[in-house]
């Protein structure tokens, strides 16, 4: 393999699975505990969580920059685009809608006018899910195809030298 090739290789397989533990890591497990823990009020843990979960979508979207970068320098296969992009995709309409309508309820809610109950906090952890399903993929998509190319360099440069 050459040197820019597996760096490139680790760097995209390093993102994937950073990016997912730390969706794993923020959204299914500081999220729903910080609410259990002693003297944590509603207000509290709103506030505690729209910091985080800003601070989360800033790294996540430079880890999804990271990993549409050297897929893209790899010409990586198309299973392993179809899921980056699904998790981006997802990643997308986080950003420029769920997030921000969010953010709009919690400022409500710490303004001490809460809104009415709605679907958006459940659709959140619906494409939570799907957005790590989508990076686990995708990540063991990139990892076992790096490992396939590293595998067939390997096997040509040795047949080059006997050859030699």
């Amino acid at each position: 393999m050459r040197p820019a090739h597996s760096t490139l290789s680790l760097l995209l397989v390093l993102s994937l699975f950073l990016w997912a533990g730390m969706v794993a890591g923020i959204s299914f497990l500081e999220a729903p505990l910080k609410f259990t823990a002693p003297h944590i009020t509603t207000e509290l843990g709103v506030g505690i969580g729209r910091i985080v979960f800003q601070a989360l979508n800033k790294v996540e979207l430079m880890l999804s920059v990271v990993a549409l970068l050297a897929a893209g320098l790899l010409g990586v296969p198309s299973r392993v685009w179809l899921t980056l992009l699904t998790a981006v995709l997802i990643l997308s309409a986080q950003t420029l809608w769920l997030l921000p309508a969010l953010d709009a309820r919690a400022a409500a809610l710490l303004a001490g006018s809460p809104n009415p109950p709605d679907s958006q906090h459940l659709t959140y952890v619906v494409l939570e899910l799907s957005k790590f399903a989508a990076l686990l993929t995708t990540g063991v998509l990139a990892f076992s195809w790096a490992l396939r190319m590293a595998r067939r360099r390997a096997a040509h440069a040795a047949t080059a030298s006997f050859a030699a």
